[in-house]
């Protein structure tokens, strides 16, 4: 992930095989990453992409296609040298899940793309596909050899979330999966882990002196995790109505960011020491009873307003969503991460859609300095000591604390020390999926989740599944669209004396 000095090295000379290859993902994301990897030069030397489709098509056809995605989605202006060199790579495929006597003309057709390509035997499966093809087409890739390692090759998998849909299903999938392959295999890619500022928390705790002995609950009040987006549901209602925030967000973005913040240092930056210190922070979250979770959450729907001055309907009034719909929009959590190091220190999670601001940030509350000294003096209330790790749409760090106003009273007001990446680094614009695609060939897999992490994250959040569930329509909150979220999310964290920060 960058923390090695050696940042350039190259992958192996490999395959990288494309189920979906013709969807949205890989249209808006995945192509741009690997032109953006080619303008680099971080691709191998030996490299081929094959594009697997339903339909029987040209290479050629192939390639259009994707040359009329990555013109619409480029992250950076196209050098037509460097787009004919990646799509001279590209070669199409047929395989159905639906025909298992189609993943054995698949492996024959990788197989020659590997020997006029030279890769070697080294392949990269990327599932960009619905959920429920996951276990379907990783069945048919290992009952027809493709996906199996020798001591030669390597073989790797790489699904996005969701992970399932509740613990049952994440359990099932994990079960299939290494049914067929070993974990180390598995590579399940959560693209908000590509963001710099979430990679850097590790690097800003584990690589200074500075933080790690505050790190703790003896200084740290609490913790806000906030991912507030401006986007509604629009034409995906069939899906998010089914789904919702809580499933959508929680046990995959949010969660994420809860281990970054809440683990204890691994021995090593090895993907499986990291991991397993994030496991055991996620096993380490309090389960709440079904009453328990009602009292620690606040779920909202959005009603119609104004989002940026553009007129928003009401969730129920969007496209293929229940006019009756008590799926939820907004989530507010508040959590409990049960070992030594975070005893009694709340964990505040919140995201929702239709909101003020596009904001994500993990915002550390240190506790109060003791006002004694200044006591019967106008600075006997102390601005808040933050730290803000601010992932979009502006990345950097901030640190809140207090400083003496100039002159001959002592008086005392908050002030603010900024790191911006843009100020310190030059960064060519991004998918946020370049990392990624890279430690994937390179078979770092500190960014991603393993099967125990997932399951803890599940479990996690399945009391408020079950209570929400039960109680239908009984406690839905609602919020105006383009404004902050609910007033019963400011309650929930009022209680305790403290106040989220601002979302604008």
């Amino acid at each position: 992930m960058g923390i090695e000095a050696g940042a350039g090295k190259l992958p192996d000379p490999c395959c990288l095989v494309i189920f979906g290859v013709t969807g949205d993902l890989a249209h808006r994301l995945l192509l741009p990453a690997l032109y953006n990897l080619s303008v680099a030069g971080l691709l191998p030397k030996a490299f081929a992409i094959v594009g697997v489709t339903r339909d029987e098509r040209s290479d050629e056809a192939l390639r259009r296609n994707l040359r009329e995605g990555l013109e619409k989605f480029a992250t950076r202006p196209l050098d037509r040298d460097i787009v004919h060199r990646l799509f001279e790579t590209v070669s199409q495929a047929r395989a159905d899940p639906a025909d298992a006597r189609s993943f054995e003309t698949l492996r024959q057709r990788i197989e020659a793309v590997e020997t006029d390509k030279r890769t070697r035997g080294n392949r990269l499966f990327y599932l960009a596909t619905p959920p429920s093809a996951f276990a379907p087409i990783a069945r048919l890739l290992g009952s027809a050899g493709l996906i199996r390692e020798n001591g030669k090759v390597w073989r790797r998998l790489i699904v996005e979330k969701p992970f399932g849909t509740d613990l049952k299903s994440a359990q099932g999938l994990n079960r299939e999966l290494l049914a067929i392959m070993d974990e180390d295999q598995i590579f399940r890619m959560d693209h908000f882990l590509g963001k710099e500022t979430v990679q850097n928390i590790m690097v800003m705790r584990f690589a200074n002196g500075l933080f790690e002995p505050i790190w703790n609950r003896h200084h740290i009040d609490h913790v806000q995790i906030s991912v507030a987006e401006t986007v509604h549901v629009g034409r995906r209602g069939q899906f998010y109505d089914a789904v919702g925030a809580l499933r959508d967000m929680v046990p995959n973005h949010l969660f994420q960011l809860l281990a970054l913040v809440a683990m204890d240092p691994p021995a090593s930056f090895e993907a499986n020491a990291a991991r397993s210190e994030k496991a055991e922070a996620l096993n380490a979250v309090r389960i709440y009873s079904e009453a328990q979770a009602l009292a620690a959450s606040v779920r909202g729907q959005y009603k119609s307003g104004r989002v940026k001055g553009a007129r928003i309907p009401a969730y129920r009034k969007e496209k293929d969503v229940s006019p009756e719909s008590a799926t939820e929009t907004y989530v507010a959590l508040k959590l409990f991460v049960d070992n030594w190091r975070w005893a009694g220190v709340p964990f505040f999670l919140r995201t929702g859609k239709a909101m003020s601001s596009r904001k994500s940030e993990v915002a550390i509350k240190f506790r109060q300095a003791p006002i004694a000294l200044f006591r019967g003096t106008p600075v006997d209330h102390l601005a808040q000591n933050f730290l803000v790790l601010r992932i979009q749409p502006d990345e950097g760090i901030t640190l809140q604390f207090n400083a003496k106003v100039p002159g001959p009273a002592v008086k005392i007001d908050g002030v603010g020390m900024t790191f911006k990446y843009k100020d310190y680094f030059d960064s060519a614009p991004s998918t946020g999926y370049e990392t990624l695609i890279r430690d994937c060939m390179l078979g770092d897999a500190i960014l991603f989740q393993r099967a125990d992490g997932v399951e803890a994250s599940w479990r996690a959040v399945e009391p408020f599944m079950r209570a929400w569930a039960k109680a239908g329509s009984e406690g839905l909150a609602f919020y105006p669209a383009g404004s902050a979220g609910p007033k019963e999310a400011d309650a929930l964290i009022d209680q305790d004396g403290r106040r989220w920060r601002s979302v604008d």
